[in-house]
C-alpha cells in the first residue's frame, strides 16, 4: 500500500464542503430483488447503474475507523470526489458530516491537506495511506412524495479488494435522507428499511468499509473512557476515568475546532483546563515532574487560543448588547465596530489554528493519548527527593472515596481563602484570581462526584454556578478593556464614539451586578462546598 504525505493538488484553489448524511443501510441477499417503492403516495425513479471506484486512507493501525470516521477518493456516480465522513456530536452512527472536495483537489495517493487537517488530532505524527479500494456497482432509485425528494435508495454490489487480493463482496441497500432531515424523511426511511427487511434484508449498522477491513470490529479509538467507578475502587481507576474522558473531549474538540464549528475553541480550552487542573488537584498520586510537564504544554496551548475564546465571547455580547440601543446607533456606528471585531476574531482564530499546526502540539496530542491509556502514578519513576515527597504523597492504590476526598479538599480551601480576602476596593487581577481558584476547585470536585455521592453533586453544582458568576464579571471586564482599545486605536469620536460609550455602560452595569450577585450567592455557596472532615 502506497503512504502519502497529506498535500494540495497544484492548482486547486477548492475549498471543502459539507453534507449532512442521514442514513440506514440494509444486507440483502444477491437473488432478492428490490421491493416496490412506489405507491402510498410515493413516487419512486430509477437511475441508469453507475460504476464507482474508490480508494480509502486511513493510517495503519486504523485510528480513522476506529474514531468512526472514514477517508477516501471516489470516482464515477454523481458526487464523484473526496469524502471525509466524521460522527456527529449528539447523533448515532446514521448521522455524519460528509466533507466534500472535488477529484482535483488530490490525486490518487495525495490526500488534500483541508481534509487531512480536521482528523490531525486523530491521526498525530502517524502517516495516511490507501487501506483498501471498493469497486461498486450501484443502482439508485429516488423515492419522493407530494411534498418532493424524501430518499435515495442505493442498491450495491461491492467488491473489496487490499493489496491486490479480494477480500469482501457483497450487496448492500444504502436508504439516504434527501433534503432536511425531520419527521417527514425520517418516518419515510424507516418505511423503507421496513420493506427491505420483509424482502430478507438485513439492517447493518457498520460502514462497508469497517466491516471489510475488520469483521470483527475495528477496536476501539485511542482514548477509551473507563466504566464508572466506585468509592470502593482504587484512586488510580478513578484518576484514569477523569483524564481519559477529557482528552477525549479534547480531541473531539480539535476536529470541531479545525472545522470551524461554533464555539469549539472554546470547548478545547476547557477541555484542556480541565486536564490541567486535574492534573494538579491530582498531584499527590502522579508522578510529579510528569504531571507537571503536561500542564506545563497544556498551559502553552490554551494561550494560544485564548484570543480567538476572548473575542469570540465579545462578539456575542456586541449582538446581544446592540439591541439596548437606539436603531440609530445600532445601524450606524456599531456596524464598523462590529466589523473591526469580526476582523480580529478571523486573526485571532487562525492564531488558534497556527497554534493547533505546530509539530508541538502534536507532540502534546501524543503524549495525551499516552496520559489516558497509562498515567504516571507516584512511585512509578525513580525521585531523588523521595523521602521528603512521601509526606505530601498519596496511595493510587487507596480507597477512592477516601483518598479523593483529600485531593478534591484543596482547591476547594484554596478558594475559600482567595474569597477571604476579596472586598469593595479588590482589582479586576484579584476577582480573576477568585475565578481562577473556583474553577480548579469545580473541575477538582466534579471528577470525584461519581465516587463521592449526594454530598459532593451538591458542591459540584454550587461550584459550578459561582464560576458562571465569575465568568460573566470576567467577560464583562474584558470587554470594557476592549472596548476602551477600540477607541484608541480608532481615534473613535461622534456616533461611533458614543456607541463605543453606550456599549462600554452596558458592560460596566453588568460587571457590577454579576459582583452584587457573588456576594448575595456567595454565603449559601460557602456552606454547600465546605466539607465538614
Amino acid at each position: 500500500m502506497a503512504a502519502t504525505e497529506p498535500r494540495d493538488a497544484p492548482g486547486t484553489p477548492s475549498a471543502p464542503t459539507v453534507h449532512r448524511e442521514n442514513e440506514r443501510k440494509v444486507r440483502l441477499p444477491e437473488e432478492v430483488q428490490l421491493p416496490r417503492l412506489a405507491g402510498d403516495g410515493w413516487t419512486a425513479t430509477a437511475d441508469e447503474p453507475a460504476q464507482l471506484e474508490a480508494d480509502y486512507y486511513d493510517t495503519p493501525d486504523l485510528r480513522l475507523l476506529r474514531w468512526g470516521v472514514t477517508l477516501r477518493r471516489r470516482a464515477g456516480g454523481s458526487d464523484a470526489g473526496w469524502h471525509l465522513k466524521v460522527p456527529v456530536a449528539g447523533e448515532d452512527g446514521a448521522v455524519r458530516d460528509e466533507v466534500r472536495m472535488p477529484l482535483g483537489a488530490g490525486q490518487a495517493g495525495q490526500v488534500p491537506d483541508a481534509l487531512a487537517a480536521v482528523v490531525r488530532a486523530f491521526v498525530r505524527s502517524a502517516r495516511l495511506e490507501r487501506v483498501a479500494t471498493m469497486r461498486t456497482t450501484r443502482q439508485t432509485v429516488t423515492v419522493r412524495d407530494a411534498e418532493g425528494p424524501l430518499a435515495e435508495v442505493a442498491d450495491d454490489r461491492v467488491q473489496v479488494e487490499r493489496d491486490g487480493t479480494v477480500i469482501a463482496e457483497f450487496r448492500e441497500v444504502e436508504v439516504e435522507a434527501l433534503g432536511d432531515s425531520g419527521e417527514r424523511t425520517d418516518a419515510a426511511l424507516t418505511a423503507i428499511v421496513d420493506r427491505l427487511v420483509d424482502v430478507g434484508g438485513t439492517p447493518h449498522a457498520r460502514g462497508k468499509l469497517s466491516s471489510s477491513l475488520a469483521p470483527d470490529g475495528p477496536g476501539d479509538p485511542d482514548v477509551v473512557v473507563p466504566p464508572e467507578v466506585g468509592p470502593h475502587d482504587r484512586a488510580r481507576d478513578a484518576v484514569v476515568r477523569a483524564l481519559a474522558g477529557h482528552v477525549q473531549d479534547l480531541m473531539l474538540a480539535d476536529v470541531a475546532a479545525r472545522r470551524g464549528m461554533p464555539d469549539a475553541v472554546h470547548k478545547l480550552r476547557v477541555a484542556a483546563r480541565r486536564l490541567r487542573s486535574l492534573l494538579r488537584a491530582f498531584g499527590p498520586v502522579l508522578d510529579e515532574q510528569w504531571a507537571r510537564g503536561l500542564r506545563d504544554e497544556l498551559g502553552w496551548a490554551t494561550d494560544g487560543m485564548g484570543g480567538a475564546r476572548d473575542t469570540e465571547v465579545l462578539r456575542q455580547r456586541l449582538d446581544e448588547h446592540a439591541e439596548q440601543l437606539t436603531a440609530e446607533d445600532r445601524d450606524g456606528a456599531v456596524r464598523g465596530i462590529a466589523a473591526w471585531v469580526d476582523a480580529r476574531l478571523a486573526a485571532a482564530s487562525e492564531a488558534a489554528l497556527e497554534t493547533m499546526r505546530t509539530e508541538r502540539y502534536l507532540r502534546l496530542l501524543d503524549a495525551l493519548v499516552d496520559a489516558a491509556r497509562e498515567p504516571r502514578f507516584a512511585g512509578t519513576a525513580p525521585d531523588a527527593d523521595a523521602g521528603a515527597k512521601a509526606e505530601t504523597a498519596a496511595d493510587p492504590d487507596g480507597e477512592a472515596r477516601t483518598v479523593l476526598a483529600g485531593l478534591a479538599k484543596r482547591p476547594v480551601r484554596k478558594l475559600l481563602k482567595s474569597v477571604s480576602k476579596l472586598g469593595p476596593e479588590s482589582t479586576a487581577q484579584e476577582w480573576h484570581r477568585a475565578r481562577i481558584r473556583a474553577k480548579r476547585a469545580r473541575y477538582a470536585v466534579d471528577a470525584v462526584v461519581p465516587v463521592m455521592g449526594k454530598g459532593t453533586a451538591r458542591r459540584a453544582a454550587a461550584l459550578e454556578h459561582i464560576t458562571d458568576v465569575l465568568g460573566e464579571l470576567q467577560d464583562a471586564t474584558v470587554a470594557q478593556a476592549t472596548l476602551r482599545e477600540l477607541a484608541a486605536e480608532r481615534g473613535a469620536d461622534g456616533p461611533e464614539g458614543f456607541a463605543l460609550g453606550q456599549l462600554a455602560a452596558i458592560e460596566a452595569g453588568r460587571e457590577d451586578a454579576a459582583r452584587a450577585t457573588f456576594w448575595d450567592d456567595w454565603k449559601g455557596v460557602r456552606r454547600d462546598i465546605r466539607w465538614k472532615r
